[in-house]
This record gives structure tokens, C-alpha cells and sequence, in this order.
């Protein structure tokens, strides 16, 4: 299996808590799934760890979204590989804070 550079866009909240600006860039050993993405970047920045799924389920957050090459994954299985665009590092995970209220 090879390692993939896989580019993420957080959103600013997220992106303060773990003390960086702009994209974050995760190495992925093996197969590039939400879970693989997730796992590095909450190793790679621990504040984030709870913020985009809940810790004890593994479940993603309510409020929380993730899209790439302009399709919503939030609901797709979480072990489905990513878009092959997005494993290339040609295009970014999009982690998307939802709006809730009228």
C-alpha cells in the first residue's frame, strides 16, 4: 500500500483550536477512508479529538459535514474510500460546520 497526502479545509473555529492556518495535510498509510482521515488528523492535532465525532461511538458530530469533489459524504459509511481525487491530494476533504435555527 502506498502513502497518500490527503489535503483538509477546517473550518476557522476548528482550524484555531488546533493552532493552524489554512489547509492541513495528513499522511494516510493504506487504504484513504473518512475514518484513516479523521484518525491522522485528530493524532496529528489532539485538540480536535471529540470536535468532528463523538470519541466513545466514533459517530460524526450533528453539526458537522464533510464534503469532497462537491459531494456530501456526512452520510456515506465511513470506511468507503474517498474520491480518488481527493486520495491523489488534487483535491481537498471539506470539513463543514452546518447552521441550525430559523
Amino acid at each position: 500500500m502506498s502513502v497518500s497526502a490527503v489535503r483538509v479545509k477546517l473550518p476557522t473555529h476548528l482550524r484555531r483550536l488546533a493552532h493552524v492556518e489554512g489547509e492541513v495535510s495528513v499522511e494516510i498509510d493504506g487504504a484513504v477512508t473518512l475514518v484513516a482521515v479523521l484518525d491522522a488528523l485528530e493524532t496529528r492535532h489532539p485538540a480536535l479529538r471529540g470536535t468532528l465525532r463523538d470519541q466513545a461511538t466514533g459517530r460524526r458530530r450533528a453539526f458537522v459535514r464533510f464534503f469532497a469533489c462537491e459531494d456530501d459524504l456526512s452520510h456515506a459509511p465511513p470506511d468507503d474510500p474517498l474520491p480518488d481525487a481527493v486520495a491523489r491530494g488534487a483535491e481537498p476533504l471539506l470539513v463543514v460546520g452546518a447552521m441550525a435555527g430559523g
